[in-house]
């Protein structure tokens, strides 16, 4: 996680997706489940990585993931991805998630993950990733 932390951190990359979290997403405690923002990070870096390789991509790992700060209902939530590398037919992507909470104002980060895709055919086999034009 460090080497993308920033002493005043500001989102890395572009605007992914944006959401609010509701209700029917959080544990007794009223904070967001954890495993429903990976889910979400998962769809933006997905989006993403398919524009990158023109085509359909597959989510092999994720790295390094760290959660900061809980999320409260009615937060809105802002993932921002950044391309990291580009292999033969990987792509390694930065995916980190912004929130902020309406009853605060406070504009703050939640999570960062690296996540790796690879490209893949009809098939569901590996392909190599084509440049965009």
């Amino acid at each position: 996680m460090k080497e993308y932390e920033q002493e005043d951190p500001i989102p890395q990359g572009d605007l992914a997706l944006q959401l609010t979290a509701l209700p029917r997403e959080t544990n007794g405690f009223g904070d967001i489940y954890g495993g429903w923002l990976v889910s979400q990070m998962d769809l933006a870096g997905t989006a993403m990585a398919s524009r990158v390789a023109a085509g359909r991509v597959a989510t092999v790992s994720i790295d390094r993931m760290a959660f900061m700060v809980p999320v409260a209902v009615g937060a809105q939530l802002s993932f921002y991805t950044q391309t990291l590398d580009v292999g033969r037919s990987s792509i390694r992507m930065l995916v980190e998630v912004w929130s902020d909470d309406p009853l605060s104002s406070e504009w703050r980060k939640v999570t960062e993950a690296v996540f790796v895709f690879v490209a893949i055919d009809g098939s569901g086999r590996t392909r190599p990733v084509t440049p965009r034009r």
